[in-house]
């Protein structure tokens, strides 16, 4: 079986803070199961959100050629693929859903399913499960299964030294490697038997109110 990637973006404006230390955890569990990871960090970029252009699908990519493009095909290479987030006002930062509206939209056409999903977040004290659920939305509606842990993907601590601290929370993004590790493998070895699942044509439905 050749060696399998993940992917783990930093969605905190903070290059080394309480987001990178959980995902510096979690990449280290993984290669420790013998992925390739990769860590990349994008909470300080200036993203532009997406304005439903729908240029991609005429070129290919995002109509913005930025960073997001530069992703897309790591993303799009990638058989796990991990978002991390702060919390902000109950939310993840704005950054990283602006980042995360214009990667998957603009990579519509590129079919990920059975790629694995996670969403790790990371407050000082309150919204961690508000944006653990508004993150892993965009996994559910891809067809990509979600890998989950002994608790949900979530540290706790205001800076990185309190996060270090959080011993559950570490322990959290240990267990979650292994089993990101676990579901990449052993879908890999179920596609390569079985292949992916059929799938039907996509019906939207309208309607008028």
């Amino acid at each position: 079986m050749k060696k399998l990637k993940a992917l783990l973006v930093n969605g905190s404006p903070r290059a080394k803070g309480c987001t990178y230390t959980a995902l510096t955890e979690l990449k280290n569990t993984l290669e420790q199961e013998g992925m390739e990871v990769e860590l990349i960090h994008v909470g300080h970029k200036d993203v532009h959100g997406c304005i439903a252009c729908r240029k991609c699908k005429e070129i290919g990519k995002c109509v913005f050629d930025d960073f997001v493009n530069e992703v897309a095909p790591k993303f799009n290479e990638a058989d796990a693929f991990v978002i991390g987030a702060p919390v902000y006002y109950a939310s993840p930062a704005g950054g990283a859903i602006a980042f995360l509206d214009r990667l998957f939209f603009s990579t519509a056409n590129v079919d990920k399913t059975m790629k694995v999903g996670a969403a790790v977040t990371t407050c000082r004290r309150g919204g961690n499960t508000a944006s653990y659920d508004v993150l892993n939305k965009y996994f559910s509606i891809s067809s990509m299964p979600i890998a989950t842990s002994q608790y949900w993907n979530m540290v706790y601590g205001g800076q990185a030294e309190e996060v270090l601290q959080d011993k559950e929370g570490l322990q959290t993004m240990r267990t979650l490697g292994r089993n990101i590790a676990f579901m990449a493998k052993s879908i890999a070895l179920g596609k390569e038997q079985f292949g992916l699942p059929e799938k039907e044509q996509i019906t939207f439905t309208n309607f008028h109110h």
